[in-house]
């Protein structure tokens, strides 16, 4: 039976081991020393990956959601499947023969990561393994993907453009440091873009926020947004510029922040049609994450999200 989806996510899938210790880190750099046994303090085995974080998120906001990727053979692919049936997401993706995408994060004591990403299968979609009598949706989501996945993006960029189909883009540094020539085909068919300052800043030139939002709309999307972390979310649509600052919150873990708001953002865009709450919903979403480990953990359902935004809402400027 053909399904009619509101958002396949196309991205990767993996299982996260979240690795606990006593180690701090030394400026920009978390350093284990050589031939030291080091305790663990904690250790959890999650699912992550963009593909299916997203994907969790938005089904837990109330949509129709399927998930479009490549996994492995292997018990953690089993562990994947499992976790996207229980959240109630289709998968319409492929299996490869390989192992699944697998990631160690090593937090430091000052709650900031370094996460050891093996790509496995995730690197190996190819547009043969879709079958595009299943791509019936309203949206695409992208995520980061690379090797061989990156260039079935392309196709169903393109395939998304033919059939008039709505793309979301949310690119790793992996894809920003290609460069704008190498995300053309992609850029050109993209309705919303979700980047942080950093991979901004790569891709138009470190100058204001201002200037990023502008030439990064240059590109193509009709909406972009900008995050910064604890400092701000910043959107532009070409008429009006919106900035938000988020709340204090205490912070445990910042694994899939990124996802929990691109989620969250076209989830208010789709169900409300309106940037401000869309920025309300991506942001309470994001802060949700941050407060626990693991990247789908503390995703919110669509009412919790509602109830959270009506008793904290951010201000915001628009201008």
């Amino acid at each position: 039976m053909i399904v009619m989806f509101d958002i396949i996510t196309v991205g990767s899938a993996t299982v996260d081991v979240f690795v606990n210790t006593d180690i701090s880190q030394k400026g920009n750099k978390i350093q284990y020393p050589i031939g030291s046994k080091i305790l663990v303090k904690d250790l959890k085995f999650l699912t992550g990956g963009g593909g299916t974080n997203t994907a969790v998120s938005f089904s837990r906001l109330g949509l129709k959601v399927a998930y479009l990727g490549k996994i492995g053979s292997d018990e953690n692919g089993k562990k994947i499947l499992d976790l996207l049936k229980k959240e109630k997401v289709r998968f319409i993706g492929a299996k490869g023969e390989g192992m699944s995408g697998y990631s160690v994060i090593l937090d430091s004591v000052e709650l900031n990561r370094t996460i050891l990403a093996y790509k496995g299968e995730n690197n190996n979609l190819r547009f043969g393994d879709i079958d595009t009598k299943k791509l019936k949706t309203k949206w695409f989501y992208f995520s980061s993907m690379i090797g061989e996945s990156f260039k079935t993006q392309k196709m169903l960029a393109r395939f998304a453009v033919k059939n008039g189909i709505k793309i979301a883009y949310n690119p790793s540094s992996y894809q920003v440091k290609m460069g704008t020539s190498h995300l053309k085909d992609i850029m050109s068919g993209v309705y919303i873009l979700v980047i942080n300052k950093e991979e901004a800043y790569m891709f138009v030139g470190k100058k204001d926020m201002k200037h990023s939002l502008k030439k990064l709309r240059e590109l193509g999307p009709e909406i972009v947004c900008i995050t910064d972390k604890g400092n701000g979310v910043y959107a532009y649509d070409g008429k009006f510029a919106y900035t938000l600052k988020p709340h204090k919150i205490s912070l445990r873990e910042r694994t899939g922040a990124g996802d929990a708001f691109g989620s969250g953002f076209l989830a208010g865009i789709i169900k409300g049609n309106n940037i401000e709450f869309a920025l309300q919903l991506g942001l309470a979403n994001s802060e949700s994450v941050i407060q626990h480990y693991g990247a789908k953990n503390k995703l919110l359902k669509w009412n919790e999200a509602v109830v959270r935004i009506r008793n904290s809402p951010v201000r915001i400027r628009k201008g």
